[in-house]
């Protein structure tokens, strides 16, 4: 699954190529992309929100004093996808021929084509929509937004209650927005937390230290200074992942055989390993 970022490593591969430029032609079955008259815009800035993608276009037609909400091109809009499990933003110049399967969307510039497939969610979102839309709208601080609050970030986790579980508050994007399953088990392996403790075991400072932790490792990843999901070459320069995905094989650390059980409501795949991530330490 894409994680928060995958998806600042898709905008930053996007904007220089895309932001300032008009967008010619949209491929795209949406209703909205004729409602919204996107062919013509200009594409003003490229946004990652967690693991939410905004790509932002101007109005197509300039007014003096103040749009009139009933003529779209007047207003600006943003195209969002959301890529779930199995979604990705492909990139290729105007002149190199289509792969052939058909994306959800594509985005046609004098040089270039950007082309999502298969996206979990796609919608054109008009400026209410944008700001009341219920996914976005409840989006918890984006780790890798240079100016995210992380003390609130804390106190939404911590509000969360003594009954959910460490592993499953922190992939829930409306407390703190980014950490998918692979940063999940790798943070929480390497800190030496149990997945399955409560969230409010951990101290404020414990949690805020985790959080700082989880930037620090997908912000080497946007860098390029780290593998492509996580930076362990200075502690396991010959590995990528620590736990995820290793179920039945034994810790690099300790021996012990990793272990997968599902948490949250999602049921989502946490891995750990029993020996290095005991129940019994919370706050040390």
């Amino acid at each position: 699954m894409p994680e928060g970022d995958t998806i600042h490593k898709v905008a930053l591969r996007l904007r220089p190529l895309f932001v300032g430029q008009r967008l010619l032609e949209i491929e795209c079955e949406l209703a909205a992309v004729d409602d919204w008259v996107l062919p013509g815009r200009e594409v003003a800035r490229i946004e990652a929100r967690g693991k939410n993608l905004l790509i932002h276009c101007a109005p197509l037609v300039a007014v003096e004093g103040k749009p009139d909400p009933r003529k779209p091109e007047q207003l600006p809009v943003a195209i969002w996808t959301h890529l779930g499990m199995d979604g990705a933003w492909r990139l290729r110049t105007r002149d190199t021929p289509s792969p052939g399967r058909r994306p959800a969307i594509a985005l046609h510039t004098q040089t270039h084509v950007a082309a999502c497939y298969e996206p979990k969610q796609l919608a054109v979102l008009g400026p209410r929509s944008l700001l009341r839309h219920p996914m976005l709208a409840q989006l918890g601080p984006d780790l890798l937004d240079p100016e995210a609050d992380l003390d609130e970030a804390v106190s939404r986790l911590r509000a969360l209650g003594q009954h959910v579980e460490l592993g499953d508050a922190i992939m829930r994007q409306s407390a703190v927005a980014g950490i998918g399953n692979v940063y999940k088990s790798e943070l929480l392996f390497l800190e030496r937390l149990s997945p399955f403790i409560s969230i409010t075991a951990l101290e404020p400072t414990r949690l805020r230290a985790l959080l700082e932790r989880a930037r620090m490792l997908m912000q080497a990843n946007v860098d390029g200074r780290g593998p492509r999901r996580t930076r362990l070459d200075r502690e396991a320069p010959r590995q990528r992942l620590w736990v995820y995905e290793r179920s039945g094989r034994p810790c690099y650390v300790c021996s012990t055989i990793i272990e997968m059980r599902r948490q949250g409501e999602l049921a989502r795949s946490t891995y750990y390993c029993p020996q290095c991530q005991p129940r019994t330490r919370a706050s040390t």
